[in-house]
């Protein structure tokens, strides 16, 4: 029987190959203190611009700034992810690649390229993100197909989340470091990925189902 030869990185499997990895340089409280102060640095500047447009809701201003958000992190961060298959090589430093370096202490399938990731991120960053920037637009200009971008782009989220923990689930669901990495990073930081769509197309769902019932009125007045 051939000796598993432990390899020097964090991830676990620990014998999961990884052939010129670069230790993460940058701290986690670093790492995530950008991310958050990026994410209210958008958030506070769609809440500003939301107001210059008449009549809208705090409901519908709180949906701007959450696809601006997400379609930016779908866009920008998980982009990366798909485009850069050797970002645990990187030595530079650079900030993206440092995330998923540290991201992947939650879930090793990252550094360890798993196809149903990639297959998951790269139709979000790819096809979501825009379609969430275009949400943005859509809520502000209260075009027609709001409701139905809103869901559809919803309904996208929490598909790829359940695959994303279906796929772990079948595989073991032994991708941590530790269970702080796993509730941290892969429980909690996912999770908002399953609440806030869920609550979204509820709401559209309703909307829609509204306007087609009045539709339904107006046709039997005029017949």
């Amino acid at each position: 029987m051939e000796e598993v030869v432990p390899q020097s990185h964090p991830y676990v499997p620990r014998d999961l190959e990884l052939p010129g990895y670069v230790p993460v340089v940058l701290s986690q409280s670093t790492i995530v203190g950008v991310y958050f102060s990026c994410s209210l640095v958008v958030v506070s500047i769609i809440w500003i611009i939301s107001g210059r447009f008449q009549k809208i809701s705090k409901i519908d201003k709180l949906l701007m700034c959450w696809w601006a958000f997400t379609g930016l992190t779908h866009a920008i961060l998980e982009g990366y992810f798909v485009f850069s298959p050797e970002f645990y090589k990187d030595k530079t430093a650079f900030y993206l690649a440092e995330v998923w370096k540290e991201y992947s202490k939650g879930d090793s399938r990252y550094a360890a390229r798993d196809a149903g990731v990639v297959s998951v991120e790269g139709i979000t960053a790819v096809l979501e993100g825009p379609a969430c920037l275009l949400a943005v637009y859509a809520i502000a200009t209260k075009k027609s197909y709001n409701y139905i971008l809103q869901f559809a782009i919803s309904l996208g989220q929490l598909y790829g989340t359940a695959v994303y923990f279906v796929t772990s689930l079948l595989d073991g669901d032994n991708f941590a470091a530790s269970m702080f990495y796993y509730y941290a990073y892969y429980v909690l930081a996912n999770s908002f990925w399953v609440v806030i769509p869920s609550l979204i197309a509820i709401r559209c769902w309703k909307k829609i189902c509204a306007a087609c019932a009045v539709q339904g009125q107006k046709k039997n007045k005029l017949q």
